[in-house]
């Protein structure tokens, strides 16, 4: 269990981008393109070295993979080792896993099987690189498993760093990614906690209008700086989202260091910032007592 009077953040968004056995979570090929676009490199650190990393900066972290070997071809980092790595860092990392909506029913008994056998606390879906619209029939028996299990979803939303700059994006759709998809998700599955990653460019507005409008959706702020949010982001944040918007770095692609600093100069107001730095990640992920 995460001490939350230790931790001063919840980062609810970063990558297990290479197992301990060295294998990676993307093709050749989209990899490059994701470090090219974000301008990092050496960022393939293992689940372990994560676990130091943010031990070292007093923060918790939500870790997961993305499964989508049906579209890319390509397996993912097991959920399983991104579990093992939380039960020997429970401190620091809080582990949530990823199913690829292709596995129909059995990805839903495996659902069920991370959350009752291995402690998964939510799943990760990328709807770019799994290739599915959120609002496909085909994915909502992964969707009515989560529900029932109370474990919330992660939805990538908006342009992606993934195959960008590479010929034809590396074969990677945007239209996949819009927001009001996941409205459905939210309208259909009304006790499941929805979690709306990055700003969503190109559909900002969409993303807040379906937070604002459906209880259980939330917001991270991952795979941006701060210093490029939209300003009706930083407008929502600071007033009808205060209680639904989660600090979220998109690590290793960006940094949490680089995010928080830039993240201080917004005109964020003083007792909002505690809000989505630690307590609204802490209340969603049951964390506190209240």
């Amino acid at each position: 269990m995460i001490d939350l009077d230790a931790v001063t953040a919840i980062d609810m968004h970063t990558h297990a981008e290479v197992s301990e056995r060295g294998d990676h979570s993307l093709s050749a090929e989209l990899d490059a393109a994701a470090g090219a676009y974000f301008k990092t490199e050496h960022r393939h650190p293992t689940l372990s070295q994560i676990a130091a990393y943010y031990r070292e900066r007093r923060m918790a972290a939500v870790v997961f993979t993305v499964d989508a070997e049906s579209a890319t071809g390509h397996p993912p980092v097991p959920n399983e080792e991104v579990a093992e790595a939380a039960r020997a860092n429970p401190d620091v990392l809080i582990p949530f896993a990823s199913v690829d909506p292709a596995r129909g029913k059995a990805g839903a008994r495996q659902v069920r099987r991370l959350v009752e056998e291995h402690g998964v606390r939510g799943f990760k879906f990328h709807p770019n690189v799994q290739a599915f619209h959120p609002n496909d029939r085909r994915a909502y028996v992964l969707y009515e498993v989560m529900e029932e299990l109370g474990v919330p979803a992660v939805f990538h939303t908006g342009q992606t760093g993934i195959g960008a700059g590479a010929p034809g994006g590396g074969g990677i759709r945007l239209k996949y990614s819009n927001p009001m998809d996941v409205d459905d998700v939210a309208a259909d599955f009304p006790g499941l906690t929805i979690i709306l990653a990055h700003p969503s460019f190109p559909w900002q507005d969409e993303a807040l209008a379906v937070a604002t409008h459906k209880p259980k959706v939330y917001i991270d702020l991952s795979g941006w700086s701060p210093k490029y949010f939209p300003p009706q982001l930083v407008q929502y944040a600071n007033s009808l989202l205060k209680d639904k918007v989660l600090f979220g770095s998109d690590y290793p692609m960006i940094s949490p260091d680089r995010w928080l600093a830039d993240f201080a100069k917004l005109p964020i107001k003083d007792e909002v910032r505690p809000k989505i730095l630690k307590e609204n990640a802490a209340r969603l992920l049951g964390l506190t007592r209240d």
